[in-house]
């Protein structure tokens, strides 16, 4: 199985020593948003690079099977392999895929493999789906609703990220407010007057959070502004 070998070279790359801090860095203490996640302590770029090697030859079947791993890397390497495979599959796999992602997004529960895998495999889906994503009592389901309009934004489509970013306003949790706020900074790099249109009715009750990473390249006076209630 294509697994099994994904696994063996994940394991071979595994630093002990690297895994324990990645485990704090994740936040995996109970009561924290990774709780009970696993780590082999392996960095992305070799993740990739083993990703790369075995994506055009791994059964979905098998991508499903590391999906529901207990170690983070094999959960974060099998969305690579989605990844690399929709950029080049037909309208059949990439439907194929998506269905495969949707189903096992349980097991995409860490921010990085929400930002890892949204933006490359929802970019296109429909806004219905997006709004379920956002309803969702799961963080992470919320994170990639608003993770998927970043190749909206690329397009210089801001409505899907501006209609999401008002939705999740008074989102309870700090990682949807960053990915809310990075995705208005997106916005706003490349249209600061449609940022700031959104800004103006909203940034005094947005949480501090979101609105900081929103404001993040604004010139300092004008980040000041925004931060004293002033804009």
């Amino acid at each position: 199985m294509t697994a099994a070998a994904i696994r063996a070279e994940l394991a071979a790359a595994a630093d002990p020593e690297r895994a324990a801090g990645m485990a704090r860095y994740f936040q995996v203490r109970p009561g924290s948003y990774g709780e009970g996640d696993r780590f082999l302590g392996i960095a992305v770029p070799p993740q990739r690079a083993i990703a790369r090697r075995h994506a055009a030859t791994t059964p979905l079947a098998d991508v499903a099977d590391l999906l529901s791993s207990p170690w983070h890397e094999e959960r974060l390497t099998a969305l690579l392999v989605l990844v690399r495979r929709f950029a080049t599959a037909d309208d059949d796999e990439r439907s194929r895929i998506v269905d495969l992602y949707l189903t096992s997004r349980r097991h995409v529960d860490n921010w990085d493999l929400v930002d890892a895998s949204a933006p490359y495999l929802l970019g296109g889906a429909d806004p219905v789906l997006l709004d379920d994503l956002a309803a969702s009592s799961s963080v992470w389901d919320r994170r990639i609703a608003v993770m998927a309009t970043f190749p909206a934004i690329r397009a210089g489509r801001f409505e899907p990220t501006l209609r999401l970013a008002d939705r999740l306003l008074d989102d309870p949790h700090d990682l949807v407010h960053k990915a809310v706020g990075w995705m208005l900074r997106e916005v706003g790099n490349r249209d600061r007057s449609v940022a700031e249109a959104f800004l103006a009715p909203r940034y005094r009750r947005m949480p501090r959070t979101m609105l900081r990473y929103a404001i993040e390249r604004y010139p300092p006076e004008r980040r000041r502004a925004y931060l004293s209630g002033d804009a």
